[in-house]
């Protein structure tokens, strides 16, 4: 990151004469962020990225439910760990009970469709924060 902190007047330079608004290089040793202000060039922070929600949507219509129909307790919980292939919530067909399952690990971040919500194919139905 040094040789490219110094170089940072060069890359605001040539910056200043594109009509690009923002550069942002990524190193291994960090990352530099130009953008401009008005007619000036200047160095932006660099921002923290935020996690990326993996929202798992329904794979048929159905009825969304929480938890099976002869159980009280849900099946996840927010902020509960799950492993790959771990039931989420069940979707009923008639009188099918199809499982909802996680595709990787990760931890149950939002729940986005109401225990027994009617759902089409596709309904986002739990918000879960890879691993």
């Amino acid at each position: 990151m040094q040789d490219i902190a110094l170089r940072t007047s060069q890359l605001a330079a040539w910056l200043a004469g594109t009509d690009i608004g923002l550069l942002e290089l990524r190193t291994p040793e960090g990352t530099l962020r130009l953008g401009r202000q008005g007619d000036n060039i200047v160095e932006l922070p660099a921002e923290e990225a935020e996690p990326e929600h993996s929202p798992i949507h329904a794979p048929s219509l159905g009825v969304f439910l929480h938890s099976h129909p002869l159980a009280a307790a849900p099946l996840v919980r927010i902020g509960q760990r799950v492993e790959a292939g771990q039931t989420l919530g069940l979707l009923k067909i008639g009188p099918l009970l199809l499982p909802v399952t996680a595709p990787q690990a990760g931890i149950v971040d939002g729940l986005r469709a109401a225990d027994g919500l009617a759902v089409g194919f596709g309904a986002p139905l739990v918000d879960l924060l890879p691993l």
